[in-house]
C-alpha cells in the first residue's frame, strides 16, 4: 500500500489573503503534523506565468507566499517545501505526459472553455483569442506536479475537480501502456465552509479585488474591514448569520466557542459597526505573532532563498531518480 502523501500547490500571484489562510494554509499546516504523512507544498511559479507577465511581481509574490507559510508555522523539517521552477524534472515530465494526453481532453478543460466562451460572447471571430498554450495545457503541468512526487491525496477546490480527473486519466493511460509506474491520486475536495466571502459578499479573490490580505498594517486592515458589505438593519435589531459575510469570516478563523458567542451577539442586535470592530480586533490579535515573523522574513531574502534551495534539493532527491526511471521506461534513458 502506498504511503499517504499530500501535495498542495500555491500559485504565486499576489499576496495571500484570509481566504487562502482559512481554505488552504491553516488546514495544510495542521495536516503536515499528522504522523506517517508526507507533505509536499510548492510555490507554483510556472503556473503563475500564465497570468502574470511582470517579473518583479512574480518574484515579490513568491517571496510573500514563502514568508507567509513559514510565519504561520510550516515546519520545513517535516515537509517538502520548494519552488516549482527549481525542480527541472517537472517540465520534463510534463512533455512526456503530453504525449499521452489527448487534445480532445484538453478541449474540455474548464479553464480553457471559460475563456473560449467569453470570446464567443464578445462576438469576436477567433474563439481562441488571447489563449496561450500554457493556459491550454495547464492540466498537464498540474499532472506533472502531482505525479512526480507520487501524491496520493491532493486537496483542491470544487473548480479543480475536473482537472484532477484529467490527472487521473493521464496517469491511468500511461500505466496501461507501461505498467504500474504512476500512483493514481485522489482529489480531496475542500469543504464549502472553507470558501470565504470577500468584502462584497462574493468569493474572496484577488481577481475580484475584494480580499483581505494577511499581515496588513492596523489602519489599512481596519479600513478594509469597515468596507464589508452588510444590510440596513439598525443597532438593536436581531441579525441573522445566514449569508452574513462578517460572521462567515469570523467563524472561519475563530474557535467554535468564540464563533458561537459572536453569533449570539449578532442575534441579540449587535450593531454592524461594533461587529466589524470586533472582527478587526480578532484578526489583529490572531496574526500579531505571525505578522512580526513575516516582516522579519521578507526583510531577509537570503534566508528565504536558502530555505527554498534546501527544499528543492530535498525534493530533487526524489524527483531525479524517479524521472530517470520514467525516461528509461519510455525508451529515452541511458543506453547502458
Amino acid at each position: 500500500m502506498n504511503q499517504k502523501k499530500i501535495l498542495t500547490g500555491i500559485t504565486t500571484t499576489g499576496r495571500p489573503h484570509l481566504g487562502n489562510y482559512a481554505g488552504a494554509i491553516r488546514p495544510a499546516i495542521e495536516a503536515s503534523f499528522e504522523p506517517g504523512l508526507q507533505s509536499f507544498y510548492f510555490l507554483a511559479d510556472y503556473h503563475s506565468l500564465v497570468k502574470n507577465k511582470d517579473p518583479k511581481e512574480v518574484q515579490k509574490s513568491c517571496m510573500a507566499v514563502a514568508a507567509t507559510w513559514l510565519a504561520l508555522g510550516l515546519d520545513t523539517n517535516k515537509t517538502y517545501f520548494y519552488r516549482q521552477s527549481d525542480i527541472p524534472e517537472i517540465p520534463e515530465l510534463m512533455w512526456i505526459l503530453s504525449t499521452f494526453t489527448a487534445k480532445g481532453l484538453m478541449n474540455r478543460a474548464h479553464a480553457y472553455k471559460s475563456v473560449v466562451q467569453l470570446n464567443e460572447e464578445s462576438g469576436g471571430s477567433d474563439p481562441d483569442k488571447g489563449i496561450s498554450m500554457a493556459l491550454f495545457s495547464y492540466p498537464i503541468l498540474m499532472a506533472a506536479d502531482i505525479l512526480m512526487f507520487k501524491a496520493t491525496d491532493v486537496p483542491v477546490g470544487q473548480d479543480q475537480k475536473q482537472h484532477m480527473e484529467m490527472v487521473r486519466d493521464v496517469a491511468q493511460r500511461f500505466n496501461h501502456h507501461y505498467g504500474d509506474i504512476f500512483v493514481v491520486p485522489k482529489a480531496i475536495i475542500a469543504k464549502e465552509s472553507a470558501i470565504l466571502p470577500g468584502l462584497d459578499g462574493r468569493k474572496m479573490s484577488k481577481s475580484y479585488n475584494n480580499s483581505i490580505p494577511l499581515f496588513l498594517g492596523s489602519n489599512e486592515l481596519r479600513k478594509l474591514i469597515m468596507k464589508i458589505k452588510t444590510n440596513s438593519l439598525e443597532p438593536g435589531e436581531p441579525k441573522s448569520t445566514e449569508a452574513c459575510t462578517i460572521y462567515d469570516i469570523y467563524q472561519a478563523i475563530s474557535q467554535p466557542e468564540e464563533a458561537l458567542l459572536f453569533k449570539e451577539q449578532l442575534e441579540q442586535g449587535m450593531a454592524w459597526g461594533d461587529a466589524k470592530e470586533e472582527l478587526f480586533v480578532y484578526i489583529e490579535d490572531l496574526f500579531s505573532g505571525p505578522k512580526e515573523e513575516y516582516l522579519k522574513l521578507v526583510d531577509d531574502q537570503t534566508y528565504l532563498e536558502s530555505v527554498l534551495s534546501a527544499g528543492a534539493e530535498k525534493a530533487r532527491d526524489l524527483s531525479s531518480p524517479y524521472l530517470k526511471k520514467i525516461k528509461t521506461v519510455v525508451g529515452i534513458g541511458s543506453l547502458v
